[in-house]
């Protein structure tokens, strides 16, 4: 599969690609088992603070595992979040990162500099787009600030939502795509990042709903499929209701990641109960939640 093509498809056909961060490495298997058994299409994904904060593999272990357990006609590999200056406003070498990605076999990747400016956004953005497209495979950024993923207290959410502090502007977007040419755009409507700061990681995440008329407007205004981060926590509608308005792919980290951490806490560390745990998780997002059970027979791909 061709995944630049797979999500374009799915935005022409109104139907949300999942993307599975992979926390610790052996709920993989069951991610894409699971992914299979729905006759769905996903990604499998690994963003950075995953192999520096929890235990994440690296670059290269997670596409070792992805090549055994991986399932071609199902699922894609993406490097998630590679940032420029991270949750902690560190200073991040993120040209290697993507080099290593690229050499390990990764479909597609993503650079974030959204805590830059515009202006640096955007020329990072193009670089990195240039380097994934001279390797043959899209590119995915994010403009607006998707909060979450920094330490201590975000604003209340109601105060987020009805001021659209950090929320992804039209003029900028326009701007952004233009002179990137990138492929995917996520963006800041309402979402919000699972936490993983070590003391509110295992917290329930509020649950946040999305502006349906701001994504209608980016969507219309850029032409580039949008990409909603911070997928576990949204209300259900609310993700059903932003997919015919431009929303194709959406990334699912936190659900997931609890679902093996708890349960692996709960029957004493047995990783195959985790595992088992994270299949039904997985199975219940794609046909119960997101209602795209057979997407694969939707998009055509059957065909191929």
């Amino acid at each position: 599969m061709d995944p630049k093509e797979v999500i374009l498809c799915a935005r022409e056909k109104n139907i949300v690609i999942p993307a599975f961060n992979i926390a610790h490495i052996p709920m993989m298997k069951s991610v894409v088992q699971a992914v299979v058994d729905e006759n769905s299409v996903a990604m499998i994904q690994v963003a950075r603070v995953e192999w520096e904060k929890m235990s994440g593999g690296t670059i290269e272990e997670t596409a070792e595992e992805y090549q055994k357990v991986g399932n071609s006609s199902h699922t894609l590999l993406h490097l998630d979040h590679v940032p420029v200056v991270d949750e902690d406003y560190a200073t991040v070498d993120y040209k290697p990162l993507i080099k290593r990605a690229i050499a390990a076999g990764y479909q597609s990747v993503m650079i974030d500099g959204s805590r830059l400016s515009l202006d640096e956004n955007i020329e990072v953005t193009a670089e990195v787009v240039a380097m994934a497209h001279e390797a043959g495979i899209p590119c995915e950024a994010e403009l607006g600030a998707v909060m979450g993923h920094e330490d201590g207290p975000i604003p209340p959410y109601e105060e987020i939502f009805a001021s659209k502090k950090g929320f992804t502007s039209i003029e900028e977007a326009v701007k952004f795509v233009s002179r990137t040419n990138v492929d995917w755009l996520s963006v800041a409507v309402g979402n919000i990042h699972g936490s993983v700061a070590e003391a509110t990681r295992n917290e329930k995440k509020l649950e946040a709903r999305l502006d349906l008329s701001h994504i209608d407007a980016l969507y219309k205004a850029t032409k580039v499929p949008l990409v909603l981060h911070g997928g576990s926590g949204i209300k259900v509608e609310c993700i059903r209701d932003a997919v015919p308005v431009g929303i194709a792919k959406i990334n699912v980290g936190t659900e997931i990641r609890q679902a093996y951490e708890l349960s692996l806490a709960d029957s004493g560390g047995d990783i195959e109960k985790a595992c088992q745990d994270v299949y039904q998780t997985i199975r219940a997002i794609i046909s119960d939640s997101l209602r795209i059970s057979n997407s694969r027979t939707v998009l055509g791909l059957d065909e191929v």
